[in-house]
């Protein structure tokens, strides 16, 4: 499978604090990749390196061969679609015009909003399941509400790759499987998707590819199926547990043990 988006040999670091050193990681276009690992592990700064709002003090990340320091925002924006975690919406913004903000690396100083960029709102915010909220101020919605607004915005965006952190925070049960039925569907109508992902069964159930990180370095990747065992969930979560298959999906379900 091939891999337009890649992270070469690459360290990560805050000031003076690295973060992650010597990660290498090639993203399998077409596929649904999790990336799970304890707090503080290098999760969400990985993906901040891979849409350039954080430069590899050694290493590469390329988008087609070329560094993504070398694209123009708007020229990697229309390919790479980001939702980081904590965003704060502009007071009194309606959800539709939030969800809109999505079109933002489409538009130019001498566009005007067209017929596509109205569909696009309109189909993200249905796929997101928030039509129904589109004239409400976005302040005064739940945390579950505000976060699949911000969802049908980064849809809205159009691009071939979703990058996600933590996109099922704030939901509740239903919507978190709703959520990661959307982005499995996304990924079998031939889009990319990288989630970082708390839950480890839910991981198992709907990646494709799982990247399992600790202390800032990637300790196993593969299929579930090959990679989700005892050992690696105490190697990398320090979880003593068993490993059997989900009853309902076959996946690897994680059960902790006293």
């Amino acid at each position: 499978m091939t891999s337009r988006l890649a992270a070469q040999d690459i360290t990560l670091a805050y000031g003076d604090r690295i973060v992650s050193s010597h990660v290498s990681l090639n993203i399998m276009d077409g596929a649904f990749t999790a990336i799970v690992g304890p707090n503080a592990c290098g999760k969400s700064t990985l993906l901040k390196a891979f849409v350039r709002l954080l430069t590899p003090t050694a290493g590469t990340v390329t988008f087609d061969g070329r560094d993504v320091s070398a694209y123009k925002p708007k020229a990697l924006a229309r390919e790479v679609g980001f939702l980081p975690q904590g965003l704060v919406a502009p007071e009194g913004i309606a959800v539709r015009r939030l969800v809109a903000r999505g079109r933002y690396p489409h538009q130019s100083p001498l566009s005007t909003w067209s017929a596509a960029d109205e569909r696009a709102v309109t189909e993200a915010m249905a796929a997101a399941g928030v039509s129904d909220l589109a004239g409400r101020p976005v302040e005064e919605l739940s945390g579950g509400q505000r976060q699949r607004v911000w969802v049908a915005m980064v849809l809205a965006q159009e691009t071939r790759y979703l990058l996600l952190d933590e996109p099922t925070t704030f939901l509740d049960i239903t919507h978190q499987y709703e959520l990661l039925r959307l982005f499995a569907r996304l990924r079998d109508e031939g889009r990319t998707v990288i989630a970082v992902l708390h839950d480890i069964n839910q991981a198992c159930r709907f990646a494709d590819h799982l990247v399992a990180m600790r202390d800032g370095h990637i300790v196993a990747q593969g299929a579930p199926a090959d990679i989700v065992d005892a050992a690696l969930m105490r190697k990398v979560f320090d979880l003593p547990s068993i490993v059997v298959p989900d009853p309902a999906a076959g996946t690897p379900m994680v059960i902790p043990t006293p």
